[in-house]
């Protein structure tokens, strides 16, 4: 009595051949995610960077925000003080000419009047320093979710690599088919279950996190950029001269709109970074699992 395969094995590649065949597919796919897995540590780092400047400008806009409200107060109390005694402007000429009593009700008014003014250019001094810290914290924040954003659209799986991963899917497929017509001719099969043990392993891995987390990587850093930008525009022009020492209420309104513009600008930016570098670290978990098989595979085709 003769045996016949079944015609389904008609076609199937003799050992070695399927052999080679999955080395040919399989082999260099580490490297390339070596290669994803360096760049998403980067970018992690990066928009660490980004989130750890939007946190300083918001908190230097919110000091900020403290001195500027410090300099209003003393600013009501001096107008106070000049409304109650408006001879305050009058020369040294005319000084002359009051009463003792009331030279002196008013030298003690000018004396607390030039205290009030010399803590308010102080307060105003350091407003203005902490305005340009946080332009400059904005600025800086803006550039690295840029450069986040820049990483994050290239960092991903691309066709060529996906392509790759699926035939050395479809390559042990096929070295498993072989490995059953071996098994029928009585050859040694030990090193094919080994090589389509480890490298059969890319079947269960899901390759597409590695994409989706690059894409809301992208997504939150061109945020972040954005809101930099717009943060960072607004930052300095809240802290030009031109607006700090224009007068009037309205003047003087627009000049707390546009500092809480700022802030609230500085804690988008720190929360879109924040979440980008999330983003970019799990991207590192979902590589480091696709590297794992890559690596278990490489190393038994070596």
């Amino acid at each position: 009595m003769h045996f016949y395969p079944p015609p389904a094995y008609a076609d199937v590649l003799s050992l070695n051949d399927a052999l080679r065949a999955t080395y040919t597919a399989c082999v260099g796919i580490d490297d390339e995610l070596a290669d994803l897995k360096t760049m998403a540590g980067i970018n992690t780092a990066i928009t660490s960077v980004g989130t750890a400047t939007g946190v300083g400008a918001t908190v230097t806009g919110l000091v900020k925000a403290d001195k500027d409200k410090q300099i209003e107060i003393k600013l009501e109390k001096l107008r106070e003080i000049e409304q109650k005694n408006p001879d305050l402007q009058s020369t040294d000429a005319e000084w002359d000419n009051f009463e003792s009593g009331l030279k002196t009700e008013l030298a003690n008014a000018k004396i607390e009047v030039e205290k009030y003014q010399a803590e308010i250019e102080k307060l105003n001094q350091q407003s203005k320093k902490l305005g340009n810290w946080r332009t400059g914290l904005m600025a800086g924040a803006t550039a690295t979710n840029a450069a986040g954003a820049i990483i994050a659209g290239t960092n991903k799986v691309d066709a060529d690599l996906q392509t790759q991963i699926n035939n050395c899917i479809s390559s042990v497929a096929s070295l498993r088919n072989s490995m059953m017509q071996a098994r029928i001719n009585g050859e040694d099969v030990s090193e094919a279950e080994t090589i389509a043990s480890a490298c059969g392993e890319y079947e269960y891995v899901d390759v597409s996190k590695i994409n989706n987390r690059a894409k809301g990587a992208f997504v939150s850093s061109t945020v972040g950029a954005a809101t930099g930008l717009a943060g960072t525009i607004t930052s300095a022009s809240a802290n030009s001269n031109k607006i700090r020492e224009a007068q009037g209420d309205a003047a003087q309104q627009k000049e707390k709109n546009l500092n809480t513009a700022s802030n609230v600008l500085a804690g988008a930016t720190t929360v879109a970074s924040a979440t980008a570098t999330v983003f970019n670290a799990t991207q590192i978990s979902a590589i480091k699992k696709v590297a794992a098989v890559a690596e278990k595979c490489t190393g038994v085709l070596k």
